[in-house]
């Protein structure tokens, strides 16, 4: 499956920003799927993920402020983020799970104080 993602931008402190991604297959449905992000000289770190069941979860350090969703009609997943921090600012990159890992090649959100 390939994935597509798209939305990042610069923003200030305290806006909002939505991802959306994109995915190339036709059981869409049957992935879980969801969001990682690399900040410069930091590792990989989830933030949140949307299960084939519907089910979500959140990193802490999102929890509150970001909604994932998902629209199996459009085979697209959507990151809503509000209330923006410049700890926020990283590489956002989704994934696609069915056994094997599939990675977008990620959007840049820079969120300045």
């Amino acid at each position: 499956v390939q994935l597509q993602a798209s939305g990042g931008g610069l923003v200030h402190a305290g806006e909002s920003l939505r991802l959306s991604c994109a995915a190339s297959t036709n059981i869409f449905s049957q992935y879980d799927m969801g969001w990682y992000r690399q900040a410069p000289g930091k590792q990989r770190e989830l933030v949140a993920i949307i299960t084939s069941g519907l089910r979500t979860n959140y990193a802490d350090f999102v929890k509150g402020r970001v909604t994932i969703s998902r629209d199996n009609a459009k085979n697209t997943i959507a990151l809503q983020m509000n209330s923006l921090k410049p700890e926020d600012t990283a590489v956002y990159y989704c994934y696609a799970f069915r056994f094997g890992t599939y990675w977008g090649q990620g959007t840049l959100v820079t969120v300045s104080s």
